[in-house]
């Protein structure tokens, strides 16, 4: 697997923006997840039979996870709090990708205790073994910066627990990592952050919007700034993560004082699910 992505110069809103495209690092196995995960996939695990994690049912994580098993040969259960009916009766996006690579979907968060041939992941992919291809993506970074003749760079990603941003701002130290929180807010980014590492001084500096912002729901500023991205730049960007990502960015104009890098965290297949919802939700708004 190609670890090393492009990076392309976009213009958004009259802003010039680096791009991370870790979207494009493999046809299934891509984005923070394929960075979270290399360490599985790169490493030997001679026990290992079973994948076992949690999540919800459209995760980006589970689909990743049903990739590395596919590669790995592994088995692969995954358990849900619970599958939607609609869901369960048109399997998409996600779902149906992950199922398709041979995902056992257990309802329940009753999850066995691991033994010695099943690996435990958690949620999302929050732990310690993800900073190892992480850390590839920091060293990406600085090589490409040096290339380019950058002296100084703000790095911008929106997070759901956290890890990436994290990981990316303990191996930047000449850089700053910004990050907004998507799931939760600005506390609970901190908690995850310190489930992950004590040393306050590798902590991203979060940003946030002053109106709270419910995870998954339907806002119509996100799936304006969407239509709008793909529209300037001719990107496809996640529906979930990255419009809260850039309407944060966008509004904290002290981050443009350096050229920004923005990390594209791949994602795209759960818009199968989430742009069907916000079509019913908003038809006058035109793409």
């Amino acid at each position: 697997m190609n670890i090393n992505s492009p990076i392309e110069q976009i213009s958004f809103d009259n802003h010039t923006f680096f791009l991370k495209r870790d979207d494009l690092l493999h046809p299934d196995f891509s984005g923070n997840k394929a960075r979270k995960f290399h360490y599985f996939l790169e490493n030997d695990f001679p026990n290992i039979t079973k994948i076992i994690s949690y999540g919800s049912a459209q995760s980006n994580a589970m689909y990743s996870l049903s990739v590395l098993a596919k590669m790995r040969g592994w088995e692969f259960a995954y358990y849900v709090d619970h599958i939607a009916d609609y869901l369960k009766d048109n399997p998409h996006g996600n779902y149906a990708g992950a199922l398709e690579n041979g995902m056992q979907i257990h309802v329940g968060r009753d999850v066995p205790t691991p033994t010695n041939n099943v690996l435990h992941i958690e949620e999302g992919g929050r732990q310690k073994e993800a900073e190892y291809g992480i850390k590839l993506l920091a060293e990406e970074i600085i090589a490409w910066q040096k290339e380019q003749g950058l002296k100084d760079l703000n790095i911008f990603l929106p997070s759901g627990t956290g890890t990436t941003a994290l990981f990316l701002q303990k191996h930047l130290p000449n850089n700053t990592v910004y990050t907004n929180p998507c799931v939760g807010d600005s506390d609970y980014l901190k908690k995850q952050f310190l489930e992950l590492e004590t040393d306050k001084t590798y902590h991203p500096t979060i940003l946030s919007l002053e109106k709270k912002h419910h995870f998954g729901k339907l806002y119509k500023d996100n799936y304006k700034i969407w239509l709008k991205l793909q529209q300037q730049t001719g990107v496809v960007f996640d529906l979930l993560y990255d419009p809260l990502g850039w309407r944060t960015l966008l509004a904290h104009p002290e981050v443009f004082t350096k050229p920004i890098l923005y990390i594209h965290q791949g994602g795209v297949l759960g818009n199968e699910s989430m742009l069907p919802r916000y079509r019913r939700k908003y038809p006058s708004i035109s793409e």
